[in-house]
């Protein structure tokens, strides 16, 4: 089988910066052919996700409106890597920021591209352990956030049932399935 070759950049094009994120079109060339193609590109740091549990086994998620599809979801709490810092203490800290429960040990579940086609980024996923509500949280400003606690049992039925829809919130329980019953 003969290997790919990556795509060339021949021009990069203007960046327009939206705070979170930076788009801009490029112009590649097909290795094969030289022939040059448009393509957009997504910059924006990496993300992390935790599945957050109390020493109860009750899962912390959280409802926030979402802009994309104009609806309340049902999430894990998560956010952005800040530029270098630490994924799993930005699991931490995104965690306690949004909910006000602090984790007792964080667990690295693995990390994901979510869409490679135009982004470059990760969003990495973390179980946090003996969760305890330490005080009523701290979200950034543009955020309404409404923690609610669910039977850890409960997650396949609100997965199933299109209660959690957020693709990257689904692929951190897949994650958390394959760690848990994966042979060693």
């Amino acid at each position: 089988m003969r290997p790919i070759p990556p795509w060339p950049r021949l021009r990069r094009g203007l960046e327009h910066d939206y705070t979170i994120l930076t788009v801009r079109e490029d112009i590649v060339a097909d290795p094969r052919t030289g022939q040059e193609h448009p393509r957009v590109r997504i910059d924006c740091g990496d993300w992390v996700n935790v599945i957050a549990v109390t020493r109860e086994e009750q899962l912390v998620l959280i409802r926030q409106y979402r802009f994309g599809i104009s609806e309340v979801t049902l999430e894990v709490p998560g956010g952005i890597v800040e530029p270098g810092e630490d994924p799993a203490l930005a699991a931490a800290r995104e965690l306690e920021e949004e909910t006000g429960y602090v984790a007792g040990r964080v667990v690295a579940l693995g990390a994901v591209h979510p869409n490679p086609a135009l982004q470059g980024n990760r969003c990495h996923s973390y179980l946090a352990l003996d969760c305890v509500k330490a005080h009523e949280g701290n979200p950034d400003a543009g955020e309404d956030i409404r923690v609610e606690l669910h039977p850890r049992e409960a997650i396949p039925r609100l997965i199933l049932e299109g209660s959690i829809t957020h693709s990257l919130v689904v692929v951190a329980f897949y994650l958390e399935h394959l760690r848990a019953t994966a042979p060693r």
